[in-house]
């Protein structure tokens, strides 16, 4: 059976950066063949600027779906499986689909719907990520434009006019397997520590928080979580149950000039050792590593004494997998590339993995 396709849920309040970092993610997409279904991208600005600067091959026309029936999560049934079904009947269909909601939009009923029959088989929640404004929720009101979300709700007699934000803001978090601190540059360093400390504390095990301005965030780390969220509903708790609709102007205004902000809040650095003798204590060693220096993502190749096969090995967060894949090529050596957020100490980290 084939494997199931990833696919990628992008939520977060109107504002708070997701379609920059979609754009982000498609401009540095690194050959993979990415689908995009956005919730209302007619009022993005996104339609055909988000395809500028990819090539080709990884994001074309055909490739960007949009939902204008209103709140994603209000319209599973009749505008979201249509929408997967047809997207996975492709001969060519996409390594990757990525699903940014409305800014009001609760992550947890479209997750759900990943386990509808039509397509529970072909596709899998590879992980749901929030995005946050670091900002606004630094002052206390999670999103920087207060007024246009009050006019969105005022609009719609559909929408829950009662539900405090915050309350909607616990169920993007509660939802979360990835926190996207976004606009730190607009933070001091001991605001932005405290804040992803308090969204570290405040939501499920094993959920990594990171930190991002103009929504640079290293493909390899948004994508490739392999979380399965759609078999893991009860720990992702809805604070209430109201749907919600609204239009998200994504707007970054103070946050659309171009500059090469880049990756400076992420490095990455490669690890060669010798063969292992045990890999499931290799595995063992790793994820104790990973978690005492905060390790986003680990992945690379080992040689094993005594195996003529490589031993491939991928972690996200503490969570190692390892399997034989193939014929070593090259010296009988480890070569592991580790990725975390700017200050890793890589002495510390290249003597604990080499031990």
């Amino acid at each position: 059976m084939p494997a199931k396709i990833p696919a990628t849920v992008v939520t977060g309040f109107l504002g708070a950066g997701k379609t920059t970092l979609i754009r982000h993610m498609l401009q540095n997409a690194e050959g993979r063949r990415i689908a995009l279904i956005i919730n209302e991208f007619g009022d993005l600005g996104v339609d055909g600027d988000i395809l500028k600067g990819c090539g080709d091959e990884t994001c074309r026309e055909e490739d960007v779906v949009e939902l204008s029936n209103g709140c994603i999560c209000c319209t599973v049934a009749d505008d979201f499986i249509p929408t997967m079904e047809k997207l996975l009947a492709r001969p060519d269909a996409p390594d990757h689909i990525v699903i940014e909601t409305s800014g009001l939009a609760l992550p947890q009923p479209l997750v759900r719907a990943f386990n509808w029959p039509g397509i529970s088989t072909k596709v899998t929640v590879d992980g749901v990520v929030t995005v946050v404004d670091g900002k606004a929720v630094n002052d206390g009101q999670f999103a920087h434009n207060l007024a246009a979300i009050d006019a969105q709700r005022a609009a719609d007699e559909n929408l829950d006019h009662e539900t405090p934000l915050s309350e909607l803001f616990e169920d993007q978090i509660a939802c979360a397997d990835m926190i996207v601190v976004n606009k730190t540059d607009l933070l001091s360093d001991t605001e932005t520590d405290t804040l992803t400390g308090k969204l570290k504390s405040d939501s499920r095990d094993g959920v990594q928080v990171v930190r991002a301005s103009m929504g640079a965030l290293p493909v390899d780390v948004l994508l490739g979580q392999g979380v399965g969220a759609e078999s893991d509903l009860d720990a992702r708790h809805e604070v209430h149950h109201h749907h919600h609709h609204d239009d998200d102007h994504d707007d970054d205004h103070h946050h659309d000039h171009e500059h090469e902000h880049g990756h400076d809040e992420f490095e990455s650095f490669i690890v060669t050792r010798p063969e292992i003798t045990d890999a499931k204590a290799f595995a063992e060693q790793v994820a104790d590593v990973i978690r005492a220096h905060n390790i986003l993502r680990l992945k690379g190749f080992a040689a094993v004494a005594g195996k003529p096969m490589r031993l491939t090995l991928q972690a996200v967060g503490p969570r190692v997998d390892t399997y034989f894949d193939g014929p070593l090529p090259g010296p009988r050596e480890t070569r592991l590339v580790v990725i975390g957020e700017a200050g890793l100490d890589q002495t510390a980290i290249t003597a604990a993995l080499s031990a």
